[in-house]
């Protein structure tokens, strides 16, 4: 698909930065662990010692927290999703002589009355009956309710899905129902595609 090669880079700098978190994660720890160690080893008797060395104590944990928090953010950045936004994962099944046909071009972008947004594409799945399904994942930057998801498959058809959402979604384990395609842009050359053979299903994460 047009979008692996950037994938590719982000993915390798998202893996660079989790590593980085990962390692400063480790170096926090032991210096944690050798503060501690030295600690109960002196024996410290004096109210101030207590008070200083409970601070650094307190300065560690704080150290952790971040590091943890660090790697919380590295992870998602790696998945292509900002943490601080919701993000709607989805899957759009469809004919899968269609999707096969058109895959190495496909493209999915998210328009809104703001903004327009290029979704992550992750990957296709055959079914037994003959269709396939299409995953990704596109981040909800701006608070709006106007949000429509548009699937271009080359040669095949532009297809239009309304996501049935409140401008500040709240996040769901499950993905919702199957829904029809609002509109479809066939070519003159195919003919007009049928509406119930595309449908979506998200959820918000």
């Amino acid at each position: 698909m047009n979008t692996l090669s950037s994938l590719w880079a982000e993915s390798a700098d998202s893996q660079l930065g989790i590593w980085m978190s990962a390692l400063s994660g480790v170096a926090a720890a032991l210096a944690v662990a050798l503060a501690l160690t030295v600690y109960f080893r002196l024996g410290y008797r004096t109210w101030r010692d207590v008070v200083r060395h409970g601070l650094a104590a307190l300065a560690a944990v704080a150290l952790l927290g971040f590091v943890a928090y660090d790697m919380h953010h590295a992870a998602l950045a790696f998945l292509g999703l900002n943490p601080s936004k919701p993000a709607v994962e989805f899957e759009i099944r469809m004919p899968r002589e269609t999707l096969t046909a058109a895959s190495a071009d496909t493209q999915i972008e998210l328009h809104t009355d703001r903004n327009q947004t290029l979704a992550l594409i992750d990957g296709m799945t055959d079914l037994a009956d003959g269709r396939a399904v299409l995953r990704g994942a596109v981040a909800l930057t701006y608070r709006t309710a106007d949000r429509v998801l548009v699937l271009n498959l080359p040669g095949k058809g532009t297809f239009e899905f309304r996501l049935r959402l409140p401008a500040a979604p709240h996040r769901t384990e499950q993905f919702g129902p199957w829904h029809l395609a609002d509109r479809i842009a066939a070519p003159i050359a195919s003919g007009v595609a049928q509406q119930d053979a595309y449908t979506i299903r998200y959820r918000v994460l």
